[in-house]
């Protein structure tokens, strides 16, 4: 199995086509009745998120008809889904709003994340800033690249290595429990500069265009992780769980740093994570 150049702008269009359709006419404009919580009052839903993904959805299963289709949304309904992503022949992993906390507030800063595994490997991932019209790409072995609306493309790559505080980073900690909050917290101190964009397409559309040196979190869930991870190793970048292994589809426990290099990893690991 293999997905081709044509599938990869077929994906592309997917993605922008949602978002024109069913992201930006409904951001800054819902109303009481298109929000709703999830887990808790920090983890939420729109309707932007279930249509979006059902718009995806529907366009990947008629071109890839026996592919497993994960969404964020869908999720619920039938959790088997995420650990089937170790073997699946062909999936697609979809986060049709990452940030909607950020979505919902009416801030510009979420995005759509779509990823193509084949037998537990992540062999493209796509993220796509709705409101800038912006895309980075990610191919396994050919690079990462931001393609503007206007068409114009670079290819991406990765912070060079600084010392601890001369880095840039965040390491998301919203989701962590004690000590380990508490901990990370007064690590970052550590750092030149931190930011919290509570949204993984961002983090990773920075730290593999070389404007953070790392980004770190503890919760994994494919749908914020697996493309961004890709388009952070294409640009030439480290990324890790907390143990050291790497970061496979289909795995949702361990904590996950993204860093320049090992080196950087490790010293993110030991200073800021403290583990």
């Amino acid at each position: 199995m293999t997905i081709s150049d044509q599938d990869i702008l077929f994906l592309g269009d997917c993605v922008r086509e949602a978002a024109q359709a069913e992201i930006m006419p409904r951001f800054r404009n819902l109303g009481a009745a298109d929000v709703s919580e999830k887990t808790s009052a920090i983890d939420l839903v729109t309707q932007a998120d279930v249509l979006a993904e059902h718009r995806i959805t529907a366009a990947l299963r008629e071109r890839f008809p026996k592919a497993l289709v994960v969404g964020e949304e869908a999720y619920d309904a039938d959790r088997s889904v995420v650990p089937a992503l170790a073997d699946a022949e062909l999936a697609f992993v979809i986060d049709p709003v990452d940030g909607t906390f950020n979505f919902a507030a009416g801030l510009p800063v979420f995005g759509t994340m779509l990823a193509v595994t084949i037998k537990g490997e992540t062999v493209a991932g796509i993220i796509h800033d709705p409101v800038l019209g912006d895309t980075v790409t990610a191919i396994r072995g050919a690079g990462a690249f931001l393609t503007r609306r206007d068409g114009q493309s670079t290819k991406l790559k990765v912070a060079e290595p600084a010392s601890l505080n001369q880095m840039v980073g965040g390491l998301s900690w919203s989701h962590m429990d004690e000590p380990d909050r508490a901990r990370i917290c007064a690590n970052m101190a550590k750092i030149r500069m931190t930011f919290a964009f509570n949204c993984s397409a961002y983090e990773y559309w920075m730290v593999a265009s070389g404007k953070m040196h790392f980004i770190g979190h503890a919760k994994l869930m494919p749908w914020d992780h697996l493309a961004g991870v890709l388009a952070h190793q294409e640009a030439g970048g480290h990324t890790a769980k907390f143990d050291g292994t790497p970061y496979r589809p289909g795995e949702t426990t361990g904590g996950i740093i993204s860093a320049p290099d090992p080196e950087s990893w490790q010293l993110i690991r030991r200073e800021i994570v403290g583990i």
